[in-house]
């Protein structure tokens, strides 16, 4: 069986013969293969080593699938029980990083996971439960009433709000992509809000920290300092956690089909992520 050894400076994955490959920290190689390259050989990755490493993972199209309506996903007994016994057997060494609010994420996961980065990485509660979030950017009501104002005229398209950020989702709607595209792209450079695309939809959310800024500041205390990051995401808001993981000497998992990414591994789908998982307990 093949297993991420961790260290405090490098990752080895060791088999039968002895150490493969070396993850150097912050070259974002394995030996002379680039994050990219070896992301597109669809390599899997190794069990989950739990002794030293610090699990960050995202939460719709990773943990819980992507559907029409994010108001229709719910908790799940079995991934509840992996989660439990990772932050247990991990030495509460889990966090969430999500699109997703606080009160999503703890719904979704019947409040498996305390540490958690919401929206994006911007909203985070620290492992002992400290909460302090941002105030919302004041031009989010207009926003709001402008994605509303398109969603009435264009059936399919559904605005959610997320107190830091709006979202309008056009995955039942596919065709009024450039619509929705061009005007969250008017909002972003009329308000300065940050743009965030993601898997049909698109955000306008309050400046600050992205995911990987945020799993770097986790990385920098306890429980998760002196441990190697891994993060699973799926979306092109993950890439940010991506390359800060691999700039701390960790690695990352891609969830779904091939694309570039600075991700270093690749699972097919959310049955995929959680057979993983399980596999390490």
């Amino acid at each position: 069986m093949v297993r991420f050894a961790v260290h405090r400076h490098d990752v080895q994955e060791k088999g039968a013969n002895g150490p493969r490959r070396r993850f150097a920290p912050g070259k974002g190689r394995f030996h002379d293969m680039s994050i990219i390259d070896h992301t597109l050989t669809d390599r899997a990755p190794p069990v989950l080593d739990l002794a030293g490493t610090a699990l960050f993972l995202d939460l719709d199209g990773t943990l819980a699938p992507i559907v029409a309506r994010p108001q229709d996903v719910g908790p799940d007994p079995r991934r509840t029980a992996i989660l439990a016994d990772l932050v247990r057997r991990m030495d509460g060494r889990v966090a969430i990083l999500s699109g997703r609010t606080l009160a999503e994420i703890d719904h979704i996961l019947d409040s498996a996971v305390r540490p958690a980065a919401a929206v994006h990485g911007l909203d985070r509660r620290e492992p002992d439960g400290r909460h302090n979030p941002p105030p919302p950017h004041p031009d989010l009501p207009d926003v709001a009433a402008a994605f509303q104002d398109l969603a009435a005229r264009s059936p399919g398209l559904l605005v959610e709000t997320k107190g830091l950020s709006v979202a309008l989702h056009y995955r039942q709607a596919p065709d009024q992509a450039a619509d929705v595209l061009a005007l969250a792209q008017q909002w972003s450079d009329r308000t300065g809000l940050k743009l965030q695309p993601g898997h049909m939809v698109v955000e306008l959310r309050t400046p600050g920290p992205d995911k990987g800024d945020s799993l770097a500041t986790f990385m920098a205390a306890a429980p998760f300092k002196g441990a190697i990051p891994v993060f699973v995401g799926d979306d092109l808001t993950d890439e940010p956690a991506f390359r800060a993981a691999r700039d701390l000497g960790g690695a990352g998992v891609l969830v779904g089909p091939r694309r570039n990414s600075a991700a270093t591994h690749r699972l097919e789908d959310v049955s995929a992520v959680l057979d993983w998982l399980e596999a390490a307990l």
